[in-house]
């Protein structure tokens, strides 16, 4: 029998203000300013999580892990990774490829990818080939461009 493949599609952004750290991947990426949320923010592991929910028809992060919820409350984000990785692994599949693009007119995020990349593969548990993570300006185009905040997209591919 041939295995059953899945897509999925997640989207997330947050605001970017002072006192807080900007952290994308679960690495935290020095910048004067960082994203507000009720968790840590991380618009990238967000949107990796949505598109992974996506993917198997569960909704979204905010059905299972509520900003009303104080538990959730400066979480870090691979620990809800994890648990989204669990309902993945008890929904028989696993995670063939990820892409992502990270929307942000500063700081310059290349010399960060491969460490973001790296990150997440360890918590996915998947081969570092197999997580794209790419970072583009909007040239100083809307919210992103004007630097108020950070967006993400992901893409996810899911096998059983």
């Amino acid at each position: 029998m041939t295995g059953i493949d899945k897509v999925g599609i997640g989207y997330d952004v947050h605001q970017l203000v002072e006192n807080r750290p900007l952290i994308l991947g679960g690495i935290v990426i020095p910048h004067e300013k960082g994203l507000l949320g009720h968790s840590d923010a991380d618009v990238l592991t967000h949107s990796i999580m949505d598109a992974l929910l996506g993917a198997l028809a569960l909704g979204s992060i905010g059905d299972f892990f509520p900003d009303t919820d104080p538990a959730f409350k400066n979480v870090n984000s691979l620990v809800l990774l994890k648990e989204v990785m669990n309902k993945v692994r008890e929904n028989g599949f696993h995670v063939k490829h990820i892409d992502s693009v990270i929307s942000a007119q500063k700081p310059k995020l290349q010399p960060h990818i491969l460490k973001i990349r790296q990150s997440l593969a360890d918590h996915i548990s998947i081969d570092l080939s197999c997580i794209s993570v790419k970072a583009t300006t909007t040239e100083r185009l809307g919210f992103e461009g004007r630097e108020e905040g950070i967006s993400c997209q992901a893409i996810c591919l899911l096998s059983s």
